[in-house]
């Protein structure tokens, strides 16, 4: 995400009640309590639903720049809304449960949202980010505040995967992705950096974590690394830039090594119209990736293909579904769906990404609290 949230990360109204605590508070004052926090909710959320509110939709179209544009989406293709009223959305990872996990940087939560605009609440915390699974189907979160990369247990429990590069804390990692090797891959802009906090890592890389826990920098030569993806050959890695508006792509080598970093393709739009962030790619090689005004299709050939217009800009996306042949888009408050032609290439269901790079420590999960 960049640049979208509507406020920085709020503190619990009472940070050091505990369950255990409550139940020996009198009724009363639990009612006060309660009521608190419904209006404290209620005043975090306003400014972003107020400024949605202001903010005129975009009609929602499909530009194609090129013929092939319609051989991956139909030009009678629906865009719908399944949910809205977030702060802001980022993050969406679709669990074969048939619900999406969703990020909202203003509530500071996870939400599992379900087709029919039902959500619930997964965890409390500080300003949550890109997301997905591991080959376990294991939610993982890119966690601003914690400046960590975090794995989420369905009770709303989290352990800290990393948080530190030569014992240096991150900035605030971004998004990730599962490699060929099994491997998280990850960016870490400052684009999101907790406020009052030192930057140790005097400059914005993207990283690789095994599963012996060792960190190790791929690339520094982005100014604000963001969205990530692989292609479904393994062989290239695509990082856009959302201070550069670009996107670059890498050669992808044995040992989770770089090389021959090069622009993919520019991103450039108008004031106000959104820049490059969260990606994805097809089985069939093209990419998708959040740019000005919606989602940029590009083929592999870094051929601008044409653009999904979105009523709001988005931040990120995933295939969804039994066929992970739908696109689903975080858009600012809402999260929208539209059915492609092509099938989603999904890393972490991937043959090659099961093949383990290390076996993991066993860590002692930690239980979230709002504002971490």
């Amino acid at each position: 995400m960049v640049g979208g949230r509507f406020g920085a990360p709020v503190n619990h109204p009472y940070p050091s009640l505990t369950r255990r605590e409550s139940r020996v508070i009198p009724r009363q004052s639990m009612r006060r309590y309660n009521m608190i926090k419904r209006v404290f909710m209620l005043l975090l959320i306003l400014p972003a639903v107020c400024a949605a509110q202001g903010q005129k939709l975009r009609k929602f179209e499909l530009r194609a720049e090129s013929p092939q544009f319609w051989k991956l989406i139909d030009r009678e293709a629906k865009l719908t809304r399944i949910g809205t009223s977030f702060g802001f959305t980022e993050g969406p990872v679709w669990d074969p449960h048939g619900f999406l996990y969703v990020s909202d940087e203003t509530l500071n939560k996870i939400f599992r949202l379900y087709l029919d605009g039902h959500r619930e609440e997964v965890v409390s915390l500080g300003d949550p980010d890109g997301n997905t699974f591991d080959q376990r189907l294991r939610l993982l979160d890119c966690a601003s505040v914690l400046r960590a990369v975090i794995r989420i247990e369905p009770d709303g429990r989290y352990t800290i995967l990393a948080n530190r590069y030569e014992n240096k804390r991150f900035n605030s990692p971004n998004d990730l992705v599962i490699g060929p090797d099994g491997a998280i891959y990850f960016t870490d802009p400052s684009l999101d950096f907790p406020k009052g906090q030192p930057q140790e890592i005097p400059f914005q890389g993207v990283y690789r974590l095994d599963g012996n826990d060792e960190v190790r920098l791929l690339t520094r030569d982005l100014a604000q690394p963001n969205g990530l993806a692989f292609s479904p050959d393994g062989k290239r890695l695509y990082v856009d830039d959302s201070e550069r508006l670009d996107i670059r792509v890498y050669d992808f080598l044995p040992g989770g090594m770089l090389a021959n970093g090069r622009q993919f393709g520019n991103e450039k739009g108008g004031p106000d119209e959104g820049v490059p962030d969260g990606m994805r790619v097809d089985k069939e090689g093209n990419l998708y990736v959040v740019g000005p005004l919606g989602i940029w299709v590009w083929d592999a050939e870094g051929h601008h293909l044409g653009t999904i217009v979105l009523p709001e800009q988005p931040a990120n996306l995933t295939w969804g579904e039994s066929d992970y042949g739908t696109l689903f888009i975080t858009a600012t408050t809402s999260v929208y769906r539209i059915r492609s032609l092509v099938r989603g290439f999904v890393p972490y269901l991937s043959r090659d990404s099961r093949h383990s790079v290390g076996r993991p420590k066993p860590t002692r999960p930690i239980r979230a609290s709002a504002g971490r």
